[in-house]
């Protein structure tokens, strides 16, 4: 059974362009948003909130390719460490950080928690990551760790709650710790149920390739194939140049495009256009394992309400 959950947000200013403060209703987390150019107030008003351990995102758009971009750090004081970046780092114009209310999280748990989300944003793939390397998982006692994997399932609803969804995965996967082995592992969240008419096949002139649709749009897998050549005025032709920039569509030796990574796509037409080189009709063309398309699929969910 999902139980669902509530969150107090506080508006510090009475506006969603100012400071914020959420808090998962009967938890000790707590989540602080802030604009770069507020981040004095942020002392000035929620001193014990954020002169602590925790976990802090740097949120900004990277220079060269114009795209969101993160970074994710970790503090026994989270204000002294903002201190230094705001002089260090220029990209950044808002951070999220995370705390806990009973002061109980130690140097060992901010850095597990640093490690953990930066590989879990990076599973993701919705953004841009800064760091270089992921910091050594540093380790600690079962109870603390799962007690940590709480927690972090804790960031990803508020963080999202603030407007930020780059710790979700597009297609529900979740990445955990494997206990016994001491390893990173993956599967479905048990908040999200994979339908078998959710996974998408797509049959394009012998390239074929595969989809998951989610509440968010349509998530193509990686291994998907991408047909090389494309239509005149083609109206996709910029996302699909950006893709292969980007190197989510890759070229093998002998010249044909594939994504090398999954990539989550607002619409099943945009996706399908994006790999059939050509404006096409998402709907009609994206197929179940039963061979409906997804319109039929629709229709028929439609009609029997």
């Amino acid at each position: 059974m999902i139980l669902g959950k509530s969150i107090r947000i506080y508006l510090q200013e009475g506006s969603v362009a100012g400071i914020k403060l959420a808090e998962v209703v009967n938890l000790t987390i707590q989540a602080l948003s802030c604009p770069r150019v507020k981040i004095s107030d942020l002392n000035n008003n929620f001193k014990s909130q954020i002169n602590t351990q925790g976990v802090y995102f740097l949120i900004g758009t990277d220079d060269k390719t114009a795209k969101s971009k993160v970074y994710i750090g970790e503090g026994e004081n989270v204000w002294e460490r903002l201190k230094s970046h705001a002089l260090a780092k220029d990209f950044w114009n808002e951070v999220i950080l995370f705390t806990s209310k009973d002061d109980n999280l130690t140097k060992s748990h901010v850095k597990y928690l640093e490690s953990r989300l930066i590989d879990v944003c990076k599973n993701a793939g919705r953004i841009l990551v800064e760091n270089n390397n992921t910091p050594s998982l540093s380790s600690l006692p079962l109870p603390d760790r799962d007690a940590m994997e709480e927690f972090i399932f804790n960031i990803k609803l508020l963080s999202g709650t603030l407007g930020h969804k780059f710790l979700e995965d597009p297609i529900g996967l979740t990445t955990f710790i494997d206990q016994k082995n001491h390893k990173q592992q993956q599967s479905y969240s048990n908040t999200t149920e994979i339908k078998k008419e959710l996974e998408l096949t797509l049959n394009i002139k012998g390239r074929i390739a595969n989809a998951v649709q989610t509440d968010e749009g349509i998530v193509v897998l990686s291994g998907s194939q991408v047909i090389e050549t494309e239509s005149k005025n083609y109206g996709y032709k910029t996302l699909r140049d950006e893709l292969i920039f980007d190197n989510t569509i890759q070229r093998t030796q002998n010249g044909s495009l594939f994504f090398a990574k999954k990539h989550l796509f607002s619409s099943p037409s945009s996706a399908a256009a994006v790999i059939a080189g050509y404006s096409i009709n998402g709907r009609k063309v994206w197929k179940n394992h039963e061979g409906k398309s997804l319109k039929d699929i629709e229709k028929t969910e439609i009609i029997e309400q």
